[in-house]
């Protein structure tokens, strides 16, 4: 089985969990959203469904799919000790961009 990492890494598929994460959706949605052939959303799917990141019931003549976040939380602790890293710079970032703010605004003039 593939790891989670190499499951994510495929566009299609972190398009289809961030579709999944605001609400339950059929595969036809999904096909519609994402402009691709049901063959290759169904593909996708059977991937997701396969490592745990999704599951699916059958409403009258739909498959609906659902996020589920277990998978998820274990990529996210994965990252937890990394988080600690961007976390300063992004920090540094936001100060550096309020000094940037609080600083005087050139003058526009005529360039001779």
């Amino acid at each position: 089985m593939e790891s989670s990492f190499a499951i994510l890494a495929e566009p299609n598929r972190r398009a289809i969990l961030s579709l999944l994460a605001s609400s339950e959706r059929s595969v036809g949605e999904l096909e519609d959203r994402l402009h691709l052939p049901q063959t290759s959303v169904s593909k996708h799917l059977r991937v997701l469904r396969e490592a745990g990141f999704v599951e699916s019931r059958v409403e009258a003549q739909r498959r609906m799919y659902r996020l589920r976040p277990e998978p998820l939380m274990e990529v996210d602790e994965w990252l937890a000790p990394f988080r600690r890293f961007w976390s300063g710079h992004v920090d540094a970032l936001e100060r550096h961009l309020e000094r940037m703010a609080a600083l005087p605004k050139p003058k526009k003039g005529k360039n001779r």
